[in-house]
């Protein structure tokens, strides 16, 4: 297929909006998939995908279109993820295109991630081919979603297509658009090769599949190549298309899509945005935007049953062959015994790595508070970053503490503006700006610690706008705050799974709220036991289980006084011993509820 004949397009879409059913209506149209064989969200492979409604993971695949000019034309749609979490493969996925379909809702409008994605492909000087999905729905509205996209890309009304994916509305005024907009792969043939790497996969036979789209040159089997970032080299041993299993072919050439095999092992070689090229004639300037994917929020796993630890560990060791950005390290906790601390790129995917974790392998687990990464500069000068409040150095050590900050975008219906800027000042957002998208329509822009919004900002949101808003972020770098470490102590030893980093003018609150749930959830002893909390090594809540008290001198009739004293000092002195020597055993429960406790 000659170069400029080839059309590399994503489409990207908030959530719900009907990627998934537009990229199944262009298999079908395109006749790339067999009647018998299509099924809805045929790219989503994953379970999890299919449930929820979001892709997890970017896929490629390589369609075959006759124009009405009666032109052939290979188009190659690259699938990207659907949520913020995985941004940086969007922008990978996004700079292997020449173009982009953004899908908009008729009866939703322009949402949080529609914007920011948006902004993304102008990143990428990516052409936008704007379309309105689902216009047969009762509620629709598209001339008020016209007016949004205008406002929004600048565009002429009339350029934007209007479409339903499900009843196959708009379909062949899109495919027409891809080739008549969309402009062809500028790479040439002749050059050394230079090929983007968008994402990979992990076969325990044949090591890491790459993803790759060829920029410049050509690869083809028994050639050597070099990952550019860490210069490892490889054999290729095969190299195909995606159409859509896995083809194997010839050659790549400038302006394809498809994919590497090379027998690699170690999974570590191979990072998404990376350039891939001859290891004889490397290529001198690398594909520009490369960078090393880092976990932001860090969560403890550990078994229920101490019996799972190795499965829980063969569990993450599978989960990481095929997911990079995840990792994992043990951890031993004195409360909750051996288990691991994880590194993710946010909630959703603590969430997906939880589900697996159940789901394929039958595990139960406790999972602690999520926490992010925290900088600390010590009065000695050393600079050190902790993902747990086991790691918090003593206060007298400490001369800063950063934590990571996004830029976060709502909008919003007019009418719920002051619940959400309530909202984001409770969280300790910095206002920026505002503006309307359309007359009853606002855009809120704030400036977010990321601890605050890691637990339940996006729940609140949605009650606090009845469903409403939509929210999308972007991490914007680390920022001094005042910061402690609240430490729960019950009977006077420090249980390492109940502490947690918080901005100090909130640790009394949140110290007292804990202490309050404990005592009701940690069953009485024969002994007091107190329930404190502290920072600074300062006690700032406590709350006190009463000891159970057998009554020691119902056998006693009448008689001497001093018969019942003698007993009553007997007893008050084993209860002194027994709280000396006593130890609490905290159920469960209490770990599950106070690791999930609600700030309101």
């Amino acid at each position: 297929m000659k170069i400029d004949h080839i059309r590399n397009f994503s489409i990207i879409a908030h959530i719900d909006h009907g990627k998934s059913t537009l990229a199944d209506t262009l298999l079908e149209t395109t006749h790339t998939v067999p009647e018998r064989k299509m099924k809805e969200q045929f790219l989503d492979k994953m379970e999890l995908e299919r449930e929820r409604g979001i892709t997890i993971k970017a896929k490629a695949v390589r369609m075959q279109y006759q124009a009405e000019n009666g032109e052939s034309y290979l188009l190659n749609l690259i699938d990207t993820p659907g949520h913020v979490d995985f941004t940086y493969e969007v922008s990978r996925s996004l700079a292997a295109c020449e173009g982009t379909i953004l899908v908009v809702d008729a009866s939703q409008g322009v949402e949080a991630q529609t914007l920011a994605n948006v902004m993304l492909a102008k990143q990428n000087n990516l052409t936008i081919i704007p379309v309105i999905n689902k216009i047969d729905l009762p509620n629709a509205d598209p001339e008020k979603v016209k007016n949004q996209i205008q406002d929004i890309l600048k565009v002429d009304t009339s350029d934007i297509i209007l479409a339903s994916a499900k009843n196959r509305i708009g379909t062949k005024e899109i495919l027409e658009a891809i080739v008549a907009k969309v402009p062809p792969p500028q790479g040439s043939r002749e050059n050394t090769l230079s090929a983007l790497i968008f994402d990979s996969n992990y076969d325990p036979y044949r090591g890491a599949i790459i993803y790759v789209r060829v920029v410049d040159g050509v690869i083809s089997k028994e050639k050597k190549i070099m990952m550019f970032s860490n210069k490892a080299e490889y054999e290729v041993d095969e190299v195909g298309f995606f159409h859509p299993e896995m083809e194997q072919a010839e050659a790549l050439e400038a302006g394809d899509v498809g994919y590497i095999i090379a027998g690699i092992k170690n999974l570590q070689d191979v990072k998404i945005g990376d350039t891939v090229t001859l290891a004889d004639r490397p290529t001198e300037t690398p594909f520009h935007g490369f960078k090393e994917l880092k976990p932001m929020v860090y969560a403890g796993f550990f078994p229920v049953n101490p019996g799972d630890y190795e499965p829980l560990l063969t569990a993450l060791e599978k989960l990481r062959l095929n997911d990079t950005s995840f990792v994992y390290s043990p951890e031993n906790s004195v409360a909750l015994g051996f288990g691991f601390r994880c590194g993710f790129l946010g909630l959703l995917h603590m969430d997906i790595i939880k589900e697996r974790l159940t789901r394929e392998y039958n595990l139960e687990m406790i999972i602690t508070s999520p926490n992010v990464i925290y900088q600390i500069f010590k009065t000695n000068e050393d600079i050190v970053e902790i993902e747990s409040p086991v790691k918090f150095p003593p206060p007298q050590e400490i001369a800063e503490i950063n934590e990571p900050y996004i830029k976060g975008m709502i909008i919003t219906p007019n009418e719920f503006v002051g619940n959400v800027m309530q909202l984001s000042q409770e969280k300790r957002g910095i206002f920026k700006n505002m503006h309307y998208l359309d007359t009853s329509t606002v855009v809120l822009n704030y400036e977010l610690p990321l601890a605050e919004i890691i637990m339940d900002f996006y729940d609140k949101l949605k009650s606090a706008t009845r469903g409403y808003a939509s929210f999308d972020y972007e991490y914007i770098g680390y920022r001094p705050s005042d910061l402690v470490k609240l430490e729960i102590m019950i009977n006077h030893e420090p249980v390492d799974a109940f502490s947690s980093i918080v901005p100090r003018e909130k640790a009394p609150y949140q110290g007292r709220r804990v202490a309050e749930k404990l005592r009701k959830l940690i069953p009485r002893q024969m002994f007091e036991i107190p329930i404190q909390a502290s920072i600074d090594n300062k006690i700032i809540a406590r709350e006190t289980i009463s000891a159970l008290r057998k009554d020691v001198i119902a056998k006693c009739y009448g008689g001497d006084i001093s018969r019942k004293r003698k007993l009553l000092e007997k007893q008050r002195e084993g209860k002194k011993k027994m709280k000396q020597i006593g130890q609490v055993e905290i159920p469960q429960k209490a770990f599950l509820s106070v690791l999930s406790i609600d700030e309101d």
